[in-house]
């Protein structure tokens, strides 16, 4: 099974419905240094990215497991509030042959942020 990533866009200047930041470090740098604090799920690392493109949604992430699995885009995130939820949503993740939490399984922190789902490329 391949790895699964945790994609951290560290270029995201809003956090969860607030305005953009005025000066850095942005909400995406502080997300990613919020999930380096933590232990990462087995299995699961964490990536920085430039962008994710969604920046009317910032502050993002991306959980993407390989070519046979979906890949999902959150965004609305907040490094202080949803850092051990997309934790908790990494490992379920991960745990799945296709890339599919059920709903209700997710965290409910972070499972109505979905903001794109890309299907496998296999």
């Amino acid at each position: 099974m391949a790895e699964t990533q945790l994609i951290v866009c560290t270029t995201c200047r809003r956090a969860a419905g607030g305005a953009p930041a005025a000066k850095a470090p942005w909400p995406g740098t502080r997300m990613l240094e919020a999930l380096e604090t933590r232990e990462l799920p087995e299995g699961v690392t964490l990536r920085p990215a430039q962008c994710l493109a969604a920046c009317a949604k910032g502050c993002a992430v991306a959980l993407s497991g390989g070519p046979e699995k979906w890949t999902y885009v959150y965004g609305g995130l907040d490094p202080a509030q949803h850092a051990d939820a997309l934790l908790d949503l990494a490992t379920l993740y991960a745990g799945t042959a296709e890339g599919i939490v059920p709903w209700f399984d997710a965290p409910a922190d972070v499972r109505a942020r979905a903001v794109a789902r890309i299907p496998p490329r296999g």
